[in-house]
Order: C-alpha cells, then sequence, then structure tokens
C-alpha cells in the first residue's frame, strides 16, 4: 500500500511538472500563429515567452521557503489554481499586455509547482538510491515536458489555433487537484526558514534587468544610454544582493553553497543545459517555420527525436547516478550536446531533413543525460529538512538558462528576414556547442561516485560532511544579525 502510494505522490507530482516544463516551450512553436493573429514582433513575442520563465526564475526559492514553512500540499495546491488562471487569462487574451499579465500568473503558479513537487517526491522516498532513481524519473518527465511541447503545441495549433493550447491545461489540473486531495500527504520543514522579501526583490531585479536587456539589447544598442543604465542596475543589484544575503541569519540563497564547487557546477550546468535546450528549440521553430515553410505540426514532429531521446536517457542517467555517481551522465551530456551543435552550424536553405532529425536526437540525449545528475547533485547538496530550498534553487537555474536561451535566440533571429535567417543562426549553434564542452569540464569537478546520493545532515546533527560532496552545515542564527 506504501508502495502504491509512493508510485501515485510520483506521478502528481511529475503531472505537475510536465505542465510546467510545457508551457515554458509549447508557446515557442505557436509563436508565429500567436503573431500573425495579434500583430506582433519577434521581439514582443519573447516577452510571451520570457514572462513566464522569468517570474518562474524569480520566484522558486522563495516559494519552495514558503512551502517548507506553511507546507508543501498547500503550497502546491494553491499553485494549480494560479496555473489554472493564469491559463484561461492566455487563452482569452486580446492582446500583448493581456498575455504577457496572464503569463506573469501561470509563472507565479508554476513557481510553487516545480520546487514544491520535488521536495514532496524526496520527503515521501527517503532512500538515497530510490530517490536518485526517481529523481531521474522526475527528470525525464520534466526533459520530455521542455521537449514535446513543440510537437504537442504544433499538432494543437494546426488543428485548432494557438488558444487551445492553454485552455489543455485545465482538464490535467483538475484530475491532479483531486489526486492531490486524496494521496499527497501534507509536509513541513521541522525548521521553517523566515521569508526574505528584501533578497527576493533584488533576485527579480537581477534576472529580470539581464534578460530584459538580452531582448531588448540588439534592438536599442549594446551601448546605447538604456543599455548603459541597464548595466549599472545589474551590477548594483548583483553586489547589493550579495551584501544582504551574506548579512541575513535566513538567507533567500546562502551564498555559501557557492564555495563547494560541485554544487555550484551544478547550477552552472543547469543553466548550462537549459540555454542549450532553449537555444535549440526557439532557432529551430523559426528556422523551420518561416525559413523552411513547415506546418506547426510538421516543425514539431522534426523535434520528436529530442523528445523521445531526453524520455530514454533520463531514467538511465537517474539509474547511473543512483549506481555509479553523476560524471558518466554528464560526459555523455557534454559530448551529445557539442555534437548536436556542431551539427547545425552549417545550418542553410538546403540542409537535409536527416541532419536535423540527427541533430535534435543528440541535443535530446543530451538533455536526458544532463538532468537527473545535475538535480541529484544540488538536492543532496543540502539538509533534507531544506529540501523545498533546494529545489528552488535547482529549478531557478534551470528557468534561468531557458529564459537566457530565449533571449539569445530571439536576439539572432529578430532583425533578418526569412532569406538571412538560416545564417543568423549558426552563432546560437556555436553556443549549443559550447554548453556541451562546458559539461564535460562540469563532469570533471562534481561528486566522486562514493559520494552519489548523499545528503547533508539536518542542524543538530552534530555530524560534519564531507567537504567534496557539495554539502554544507546550516547556518546557525546569530544574535543581532538580520532575520
Amino acid at each position: 500500500m506504501e508502495k502504491t502510494r509512493r508510485r501515485v505522490v510520483l506521478a502528481i507530482c511529475c503531472t505537475s511538472i510536465f505542465l510546467v516544463g510545457m508551457d515554458t516551450t509549447v508557446v515557442s512553436v505557436a509563436l508565429p500563429s500567436i503573431g500573425r493573429d495579434l500583430g506582433l514582433g519577434v521581439r514582443e513575442l519573447e516577452w510571451a515567452v520570457d514572462a513566464y520563465t522569468l517570474v518562474l526564475a524569480s520566484l522558486l526559492i522563495t516559494s519552495g521557503a514558503l512551502a517548507d514553512r506553511v507546507g508543501r500540499r498547500r503550497i502546491f495546491r494553491v499553485g494549480l489554481v494560479l496555473f489554472a488562471a493564469g491559463s484561461v487569462g492566455c487563452a482569452l487574451a486580446p492582446g500583448l499586455g493581456a498575455l504577457v499579465a496572464a503569463r506573469v500568473v501561470q509563472g507565479v503558479g508554476g513557481s510553487m509547482l516545480s520546487p514544491v513537487a520535488l521536495a514532496i517526491v524526496v520527503s515521501t522516498i527517503t532512500d538515497a538510491r530510490q530517490r536518485a532513481q526517481a529523481i531521474g524519473i522526475w527528470a525525464a518527465v520534466f526533459g520530455l515536458s521542455m521537449a514535446a511541447g513543440p510537437v504537442l503545441g504544433g499538432a494543437i495549433v494546426t488543428g485548432l489555433g494557438w488558444r487551445p493550447v492553454f485552455w489543455v491545461n485545465l482538464p490535467i489540473i483538475a484530475v491532479v487537484l483531486v489526486l492531490t486531495v486524496v494521496y499527497v500527504p501534507e509536509s513541513r520543514s521541522p525548521q521553517p526558514r523566515r521569508l526574505d522579501p528584501t533578497g527576493q526583490v533584488l533576485l527579480t531585479v537581477l534576472v529580470g534587468t539581464v534578460v530584459a536587456v538580452l531582448i531588448e539589447g540588439p534592438r536599442v544598442g549594446w551601448w546605447s544610454g538604456p543599455s548603459m543604465i541597464s548595466y549599472g542596475v545589474i551590477a548594483a543589484a548583483a553586489i547589493t544582493f550579495s551584501v544582504v544575503e551574506a548579512r541575513r541569519a535566513e538567507p533567500l540563497m546562502d551564498l555559501r553553497l557557492f564555495r563547494r564547487l560541485p554544487f555550484a557546477a551544478a547550477v552552472g550546468g543547469a543553466v548550462v543545459t537549459f540555454t542549450a535546450l532553449n537555444l535549440t528549440l526557439l532557432l529551430g521553430t523559426f528556422y523551420l517555420q518561416q525559413v523552411r515553410g513547415m506546418s506547426p505540426i510538421a516543425a514539431g514532429l522534426v523535434t520528436l527525436p529530442m523528445a523521445i531521446a531526453a524520455t530514454v536517457c533520463a531514467p538511465l542517467s537517474g539509474y547511473l547516478v543512483g549506481r555509479s555517481g553523476p560524471r558518466l551522465p554528464l560526459r555523455l551530456a557534454g559530448v551529445s550536446t557539442t555534437i548536436g551543435g556542431l551539427l547545425l552550424v552549417g545550418l542553410n536553405e538546403r540542409t537535409g531533413v536527416p541532419v536535423l532529425l540527427t541533430a535534435y536526437l543528440f541535443v535530446g540525449v543530451g538533455v536526458g543525460f544532463a538532468n537527473a545528475p545535475i538535480t541529484n547533485t544540488a538536492v543532496s547538496g543540502l539538509p533534507a529538512a531544506r529540501a523545498g530550498v533546494a529545489g528552488g534553487i535547482a529549478s531557478t537555474a534551470r528557468q534561468v538558462g531557458a529564459a537566457l536561451g530565449i533571449a539569445l535566440a530571439g536576439g539572432l533571429v529578430a532583425d533578418p528576414g526569412p532569406a538571412g535567417l538560416a545564417a543568423a543562426t549558426r552563432p546560437g549553434w556555436f553556443l549549443v556547442a559550447a554548453g556541451g564542452l562546458a559539461l564535460l569540464l562540469i563532469a570533471q569537478v562534481s561528486p566522486a561516485p562514493g559520494d552519489a546520493g548523499r545528503v547533508s545532515p539536518g542542524p543538530g546533527s552534530g555530524a560534519r560532511p564531507a567537504p567534496r560532496d557539495g554539502s554544507y552545515e546550516p547556518r546557525p542564527s546569530v544574535p543581532g544579525r538580520s532575520r
């Protein structure tokens, strides 16, 4: 009975994460249709995608901490309701402003699903090896959702238009809400953290300004007045965030974590992986539809090898992490991603479909093998009582990567017409290949096989974790420091 309940809980959490991941990418294949219907250009359309990922990236850590404090099941259910409300707003949006606002609401709801779902899985499955394998399944669903979004979105857009892309979320959410009430137990951290509104505002300003510069920089000029002001805001926000977080006893993000090379590498690997994935998806969408003249469903089907590869490789990656540590799957991810990017560097109007399919296959293999070791290393770097925050940090890194990939891709294809679009994508494919090389370097500093799946002890355990596994001891309360 208990084993069945764990499986149902895992299925519930995987379904919610599928929605969050799919809505990051499903809109990509619908962008040309949305642009024609609402009269929007590429840079305006970028905001329809990045408004969602930006809010996700900014709020994930706070949502994880809030769930640890007031109840994970409670926050999970609130997130489902907000995600449904945002989906309705997107489906009914008459213009860009309403669409972006609804995407923001979706992002707030999604921020309550992604880290909390992972925290629920971690709190339900406590055995280290089983947890690593469960995270592999979780990662497979997340990778599948990101890669399958264009396929599902293409099918819906071709047959029904772009608005039903958002309507389809509602029946799924209704089922998940009911199952959550029945099967998901309430859980909290035994030592909940105080919230950090100052750190939250600073993190939102920092991430939002970086994304805004990447989207608007090509249009206004990298050395224009607005860009220079933005650079100053980024620097000021980063410095202030570091100072404020260092002085808090319970910070939004304990920056001491990043002194541990394996943990920092895992976070960097998440950014790299999802930057490469979203570069591939968005550049491919515009190339296939605008240069090759494919329908949304045909363009989505070209990405099918990526979805299949991500689905097959992620559980295998989770198994490898549980058995021998993260280095082997990360190396496989790095090699595959590099090959996928290099295959598309010479993309032109006559590139054969087999080349495209092969490139997408290799990128999918890379995403599938990368996600589980990155997530497991990040989660294992924090105490079990901080599972919500751990999930928030890992998910934030993924969404920052997604936002960066979307912004970079949009900057490359915003100005060239169909005739020059293929050549304009080439810097993006070099970036994808460079991301693969970065994963190979990250593999070298990942935990050794004997450290796989280890979780640092909670407060008061008296044990000190080995420094090489990326774990750390929670910061004790210091009298007189800001709380």
